[in-house]
C-alpha cells in the first residue's frame, strides 16, 4: 500500500529523511508507524515568495519498496528489415534503440566523428577559431545536445512516452535524480560517456553507426525512398529513411528543395545569449542567498510581449559556459551548457525574439529558406563584426539599451573571446527594439537583471529549425514521399533532447507499423 502527498520543506532539511517522514504521514493523517518507508518522487524549488523551499511529492509505503528500474533488454536482430536514420543525435540514437526493442535493424549514418574524436575539432573552435563544417558542436555523436548541457525538460509529454527516454538514459548511466527532479538536468560532462554506451549497445545488438559519413543523395523512385549516396560516392539500397539531421543541416534542406521535395519556411527565435554572475542571478532568486549549500545555482524562466512579439529565456544554464557553435566558417553562433555540479562562476541564457517569417521583407510563400536566410545574415554580420573570427560581438547590457558602445567587457566563459561593438548596429532593428524593451521589463519582474555586470553576445539564433519538412501526422511520413520519416528538431517536430528523443522512438514505431503490416499481409 503507498500514499502519495506534497510536502515543502527548508533547503537546510532536504536531507533530514526523519523530518520528511513525519511530514509525509502528518499530510497524510497517518503515522510512521503505518508507513516507515518513503520516496521522493518529485522535487522542486519554489523561490517565489520570501522564503525558499523545496516541494517535494513524496511517496509512502507500509512496506520496503523495490525502486529499481526494469531495464530493457536488447535481443539481437536479424538483419532482416533495416531502418536507415540519418544522424545520430538524440533523434537518432533513441530511434535504433526503439528499432533493436522492436525487431528492426538500425544503420545510423553520421556525418561527424564519435564523441571522443569530436573534442578536437571543438578545441580548435575554442583556441584557433577554426570551424570544421562536419564536426563541430552540431555535428558529431550525439548531436547537439552531447556538448549543449543535457537538460531534459519538455513540455511535450502528450507526444510520446517521456518517462521511457528519461529511464533509459538512467539505464545508459545518467544520474537517477533526472526522475525525480521537475527540471533533469545531466551536463555536458557526463554526457558523452552516456551516448557511446548508447551507441555500443546499438553495435552489440547488430545495428550498425557509420561516422564521418554523410549522406548527399536520397535516392527516389516514383515517389518512394529506395536508397541513399554516402560521401558522394557509395549508394546503398534503403526503404524506410528517418530524416533525423538536427536544425542546422542547411545542406539537407538544400537537398530536399533540388529534388522538389517539399520544405517550408518555418517560424523560429533570435537574439542574443547574456551571462550574469551567477552569484546575482542567486542573489536575485533566492531573497538574498548566495552560495548557499543547500540551493543548486539558481535559474529563471523570463517571458513578455513587445508589441505584440514573445521575447524569452531559452536555455537558461546555471553554472555555465557560453560556447561557441558555428557549424561553418565565415558566421558566429552561441549556445550555452552546463557541467553536472553547475559550479561556474557565470549563468548564461539565450534571450530571443519570435521571428514570424511571414512579415520578414524577402517574404513568399514560395521561397522556403526566407528565414534560413534571414538567420544566416545575422551570423554573418556577427562574424565580420567580431573581425572575422570565433569572437562574439558583445556589449554590456545597460550599454545595450542606452546604445553605448562598451568602453570594457566584463570577464566571461566564452573562451574564443569577445569584441566590443553597438549591437544595435549589429542585430535587425526589431530584434534589438524588442530585446531592448524586454530587458526593461525583465528587469521589473526579477530587480537587478538589468546592470552592466551582464554581457550581451550575438547572435543567439540556432533556437529552431527556421525550416520544416511537412509529413503526415498518422504515418509520420513525409506527405508526398513514401519510406521518408521527417524527425525531430531539424524537421520542425521537436525542441530539445527529450522531446527530440521521444520523436525519434515515434517516428521507428511508425516504421515497424508499416514494415510488420506488410508482412501479415
Amino acid at each position: 500500500m503507498e500514499n502519495t502527498v506534497q510536502i515543502k520543506v527548508l533547503p537546510e532539511k532536504i536531507q533530514d529523511e526523519v523530518l520528511i517522514l513525519k511530514l509525509a504521514n502528518q499530510k497524510n493523517g497517518s503515522t510512521i508507524e503505518d508507513f516507515p518507508y518513503f520516496h521522493i518522487r518529485r522535487r522542486s524549488i519554489d523561490a517565489r515568495k520570501g522564503t525558499v523551499l523545496y516541494n517535494l511529492q513524496v511517496m509512502l509505503f507500509a512496506e520496503k519498496p523495490d525502486l529499481s528500474l526494469p531495464e530493457v533488454e536488447y535481443k539481437k536482430v536479424d538483419g532482416k528489415h533495416k531502418v536507415h536514420i540519418i544522424g545520430a543525435g538524440p533523434a537518432g540514437l533513441f530511434a535504433a534503440l526503439e528499432a533493436i526493442e522492436l525487431g528492426l535493424t538500425p544503420i545510423v549514418y553520421e556525418r561527424g566523428k564519435d564523441a571522443r574524436a569530436r573534442r578536437r575539432d571543438l578545441a580548435k573552435i575554442n583556441k584557433e577559431h577554426i570551424v570544421n563544417p562536419e564536426s563541430n558542436y552540431c555535428y558529431g555523436e550525439g548531436g547537439a545536445g552531447t556538448y549543449s548541457d543535457g537538460k531534459l525538460y519538455t513540455r511535450s509529454k502528450k507526444r510520446g512516452n517521456v518517462l521511457k527516454v528519461l529511464e533509459l538514459f538512467v539505464q545508459f548511466g545518467a544520474p537517477y535524480d533526472i526522475l525525480v527532479n521537475t527540471h533533469p538536468h545531466i551536463g555536458t560532462n557526463k554526457l558523452p560517456k552516456i551516448i557511446v554506451a548508447m551507441r555500443e549497445q546499438i553495435i552489440a545488438a547488430g545495428g550498425e553507426v557509420h561516422f564521418e559519413t554523410k549522406v548527399t543523395d536520397i535516392i527516389i523512385e516514383n515517389n518512394k525512398v529506395v536508397g541513399l549516396e554516402l560521401n558522394h560516392q557509395d549508394k546503398v539500397k534503403a526503404k524506410h529513411v528517418i530524416l533525423a539531421t538536427g536544425h542546422s543541416a542547411r545542406d539537407i534542406f538544400q537537398l530536399l528543395y533540388d529534388k522538389k521535395i517539399k520544405i517550408q519556411a518555418k517560424d523560429f527565435a533570435l537574439g542574443v545569449r547574456i551571462e550574469h554572475p551567477q552569484e546575482l542571478i542567486d542573489k536575485i532568486q533566492y531573497h538574498g542567498r548566495v552560495n548557499d549549500e543547500f540551493l543548486p545555482p539558481a535559474t529563471y524562466s523570463l517571458v513578455t510581449q513587445v508589441r505584440g512579439t514573445g521575447v524569452y529565456s531559452f536555455c537558461m544554464c546555471p553554472g555555465g559556459i557560453v560556447a561557441p557553435c558555428a557549424t561553418s566558417p565565415g558566421e558566429v553562433v552561441t549556445n550555452g551548457w552546463s557541467p553536472s555540479k553547475r559550479n561556474n562562476p557565470f549563468a548564461n541564457s539565450g534571450i530571443v525574439v519570435e521571428i514570424d517569417v511571414s512579415r520578414l521583407p524577402n517574404y513568399s510563400p514560395n521561397n522556403p529558406f526566407v528565414g534560413l536566410e534571414f538567420q544566416a545574415e545575422v551570423e554573418r554580420k556577427c562574424w565580420e563584426a567580431a573581425g572575422k573570427t570565433q569572437a562574439v560581438p558583445a556589449q554590456r547590457m545597460v550599454d545595450f539599451v542606452n546604445g553605448i558602445t562598451s568602453k570594457d567587457l566584463p570577464k566571461s566563459s566564452h573562451l574564443p573571446g569577445m569584441v566590443s561593438v553597438d549591437l544595435n548596429k549589429i542585430l535587425p532593428k526589431f530584434v534589438a527594439f524588442s530585446l531592448r524593451e524586454a530587458f526593461i521589463d525583465f528587469n521589473k519582474k526579477m530587480k537587478g537583471y538589468l546592470t552592466n555586470d551582464a554581457v550581451l553576445m550575438a547572435p543567439e539564433s540556432r533556437t529552431s529549425s527556421p525550416v520544416s519538412i511537412p509529413r503526415d501526422p498518422i504515418t509520420l511520413q513525409h506527405v508526398e514521399i513514401s519510406g521518408l520519416y521527417p524527425c525531430a528538431e531539424g524537421a520542425g517536430y521537436a525542441g530539445g533532447i527529450a522531446s527530440a528523443a521521444v520523436d525519434g522512438l515515434n517516428c521507428v514505431q511508425a516504421v515497424a507499423k508499416v514494415v510488420f503490416g506488410a508482412e501479415e499481409k
